[in-house]
């Protein structure tokens, strides 16, 4: 439904203007965009550019990178070994991260904190969380030196960051009601969060965690050789970048979306399982 203004002028005449300040925002935003991006491929250099050739190679290194997948640096083993060693970094990243952000949730909620620790705790995370996790990676990649210490610290950082968000949104939706009656009865603030908000929000946190995995599974992946993290993303990053084995390459991507397709399938029977009212 688009929102209708209906202003009459001085002279008696009803002007009526349909939408808000928000949707011509995001209107002119969209324009904008749109004339930046063409005038950036109108500057492209386009000097040597076969478009036909390109296109035939593009396509012949798919079809070698998808159809032909086969290792050959290393064994089936090892590819197993790397892909639980990034799981591992996405797992401690992850644990680690909800574990420190629920209680800095408890104090970003507020129904269960003081509007000034509220704000200092918001304010905290959303700068944390305006960084991507990638840069986070890199900076303690320098800071912390190269290795899986560096990535599991940045996946940290941000992981903290985005499950405080999630986590004091999900207690802030608990019923009044339910912590009135809970005060009334002399119970302290201890109390009121495992009684009364913990039961009510249990599986959203649940849901927000699995999720928040997912998520550092893949930065895990890209993060294998950028910050040294080992991996089987630094397996995809040799086999690419230093062999330029296409083959392997495509064996990597099929194992990777393995994992990806197994975890979306551990997510959904989750959410049917805790949320049934909201999996369709």
């Amino acid at each position: 439904m688009e929102a209708v203004q209906i202003r009459r002028k001085k002279d008696g005449r009803i002007n009526i203007k349909v939408g808000n300040k928000v949707d011509q925002v995001v209107t002119w935003t969209l324009i904008i965009l749109s004339i930046l991006t063409i005038v950036a491929f109108a500057f492209f250099n386009y000097a040597g550019l076969e478009i036909k050739s390109a296109m035939t190679e593009t396509a012949y290194n798919l079809k070698v990178m998808f159809l032909q997948p086969a290792i050959s640096h290393f064994s089936m083993e090892e590819a197993i070994y790397q892909m639980v060693i990034t799981l591992g970094l996405a797992f401690l990243a992850t644990v680690i991260g909800a574990v420190i952000a629920f209680f800095l949730s408890l104090m970003a909620a507020a129904n269960l904190s003081n509007k000034w620790t509220v704000r200092i705790v918001r304010v905290f995370v959303a700068i944390i969380r305006a960084v991507p996790t990638v840069l986070w990676v890199l900076i303690f990649a320098i800071a912390a030196g190269l290795g899986s210490e560096a990535a599991i610290l940045g996946m940290l950082f941000h992981s903290v960051a985005y499950l405080v968000k999630a986590f004091s949104e999900a207690f802030e939706e608990v019923d009044k009601g339910i912590i009135e009656a809970l005060q009334a009865t002399g119970a302290n603030w201890w109390h009121i969060v495992t009684r009364g908000v913990m039961p009510s929000t249990f599986t959203y946190l649940l849901s927000w965690v699995f999720l928040r995995f997912e998520i550092n599974f893949g930065v895990a992946v890209a993060m294998g050789a950028a910050a040294g993290a080992g991996g089987i993303g630094f397996e995809l990053f040799m086999a690419s970048g230093f062999y330029f084995d296409l083959k392997e390459v495509g064996f990597i991507t099929y194992g990777i979306l393995i994992i990806a397709i197994v975890l979306e399938v551990i997510s959904t029977r989750l959410k049917k399982r805790y949320f049934p009212a909201n999996s369709n």
